[in-house]
């Protein structure tokens, strides 16, 4: 794999980021889902009578140390903004402990080198090889508090992102696999069904091996309409791909990046990392949006 260089773009360096990705887990053999019957994103009927997730291997999580540790952060946060947020000693220690294990691995060594190489700038200053540094910056933009209800520091971009918040009567965020799973699990989510991707020119059906998925759920009765994730890939390899994006996004002012990501197996999707910042330095969302997919 080609180290990032100045002329590294955006789609080379996402494509680098998944390829990177050893401890992404394999469908059918640690997990299997069901993905059952497409829908209208405006559509109110259920097109799925099953669970999203048919199994998952535990112990997959378990040889996996940045799975192990990100699970550790899920239920450090309460789902509704308004709701202050209280972070504990413990609780510090555990964003501390995510940060250093995922920097061991090849997605988020290739993050920091894509912003060396690009000399990318944060906080009014360039980015530096030193990784303590890095990883404070990480911390910054990703689990510091902030308002999202404009009155208690009840959010961050982690929450966000990862966990998922109820604002509004209307679920936020949320687009990570491995919460939905572990909700789902515990009966606090009811998956309604698919929502191919929006282009015409997309040739590839929607099945039980995909990667990306744009979904419908019910997350403790709230409605999520639309939401697309990224299933089986690890902590590392979204937390990779969202600071990548972020980045950009300081760096360009734009929200929108657009890829195509070969996923392997004869497949690619057309994606859209949607960035949005929060007070110019912290991710306020990240995610993707499945435009096209091909095979």
């Amino acid at each position: 794999m080609a180290s990032p260089d100045r002329d590294t773009d955006f789609t080379t360096a996402v494509q680098a980021l998944w390829d990177l990705d050893a401890n992404r887990l394999t469908p059918y053999e640690d997990y299997k889902i069901d993905v059952q019957r497409s829908k209208h994103p405006c559509d109110r009927d259920d097109a799925a009578d099953d669970p999203l997730f048919a199994y998952v291997d535990e112990s997959a999580f378990e040889r996996r140390p940045t799975y192990r540790a990100f699970r550790r952060l899920l239920n450090n946060y309460s789902a509704y903004t308004g709701d202050e947020e209280e972070v504990t000693e413990r609780e510090i220690n555990e964003q501390g402990e995510f940060l250093d294990v995922v920097m061991e691995t090849e997605p988020m060594k290739y993050l920091h080198g894509y912003c060396l190489a690009k000399g990318a700038h944060y906080g009014g200053r360039e980015v530096t090889d030193d990784e303590s540094d890095f990883k404070a910056i990480l911390k910054k933009i990703w689990f510091d508090l902030y308002s999202r209800s404009g009155r208690a520091k009840d959010s961050s971009g982690f929450e966000h992102v990862f966990a998922g918040e109820v604002k509004n009567g209307k679920v936020s965020g949320f687009h990570n696999w491995i919460m939905f799973w572990l909700e789902e699990k515990k009966g606090n989510i009811d998956y309604r069904g698919y929502i191919k991707p929006r282009s015409r020119d997309s040739t590839a059906e929607t099945n039980d091996d995909d990667k990306i998925l744009t979904l419908q759920f019910r997350f403790n009765g709230v409605e999520k309409f639309v939401g697309t994730s990224f299933i089986g890939v690890s902590p590392e390899f979204e937390l990779a791909l969202y600071t990548m994006a972020f980045m950009r996004t300081l760096h360009t002012g734009e929200e929108d990046n657009y890829v195509t990501l070969d996923v392997g197996g004869g497949e690619a999707f057309d994606l859209n990392v949607k960035c949005h910042t929060y007070n110019g330095d912290q991710v306020g969302s990240c995610y993707v949006e499945a435009m096209a997919h091909y095979d």
